[in-house]
């Protein structure tokens, strides 16, 4: 399978979950996967190490992949993080830190890799959640982050129509280590139905791989039986 021959594509939190399934996708699709995170990806898979929660360093490192690939084709913004709690329980800086990786840091990422985009006509995948479009209790700060993506990329889409093609994606929760280290209250019970991520890098891999003036603008992404959805 060669859908995406030899595309650049950055991968935000591409060292675990959903991101480090869609590095492998672009890898078997034949395109070159270039990550931001904390931690190192896969061996040979070239990245830079940043704190998300830093935007301006955000900037920089997608500004230095995008030199260092030549170009990009593509930006997926997969990194992601939360903290549950009742707002009045969540220190500040906590609940300030999920919303700046969430949603700033996004903004951040496909504002600096928007001249290489721009050159390649390329398509940005922006990742929110079923929580982007119903909230739940102990969850103000995803919420916020997530639903905030949501009416970012809407806006996106608007303004780039015909120079960058503009996908959301919206998945359900999924089996990765997004949920470890949380109080028991806030993990999915043993009885839960979690998506694999790896069909969900699938669907990444389908809106990147659309020609140019051809837009997937919106992606629900989730098991049958998901509960947060609708």
């Amino acid at each position: 399978m060669n859908k995406l021959g030899g595309k650049a594509i950055l991968i935000t939190g591409g060292a675990s979950g959903l991101g480090a399934a869609v590095v492998t996708a672009v890898q078997k699709a034949g395109g070159r996967p270039y990550v931001l995170d904390r931690q190192a990806p896969a061996d040979e898979v070239p990245w830079i190490q940043c704190d998300l929660a830093d935007t301006r360093a955000a900037e920089r490192a997608t500004r230095q992949l995008a030199e260092q690939a030549g170009g990009l084709d593509g930006a997926v913004t997969a990194a992601g993080t939360d903290t549950p709690g009742r707002l009045a329980d969540v220190p500040a800086e906590i609940w300030e830190r999920v919303v700046t990786v969430d949603l700033f840091a996004t903004a951040a990422v496909v504002r600096a890799a928007l001249p290489a985009l721009e050159r390649s006509h390329g398509t940005v995948v922006t990742v929110a959640s079923t929580l982007g479009v119903k909230a739940v209790s102990d969850a103000t700060a995803y919420c916020a982050a997530k639903f905030g993506v949501v009416g970012f990329t809407r806006a996106l889409a608007a303004e780039l129509a015909g120079t960058v093609g503009v996908t959301l994606l919206i998945p359900g929760g999924m089996r990765t280590a997004f949920f470890d280290g949380r109080d028991e209250q806030y993990r999915p019970g043993a009885d839960a139905i979690l998506n694999d991520p790896g069909h969900v890098a699938d669907a990444v891999l389908f809106a990147l791989s659309q020609p140019p003036g051809c837009a997937v603008r919106e992606l629900v992404v989730c098991a049958d039986r998901e509960s947060s959805y609708p």
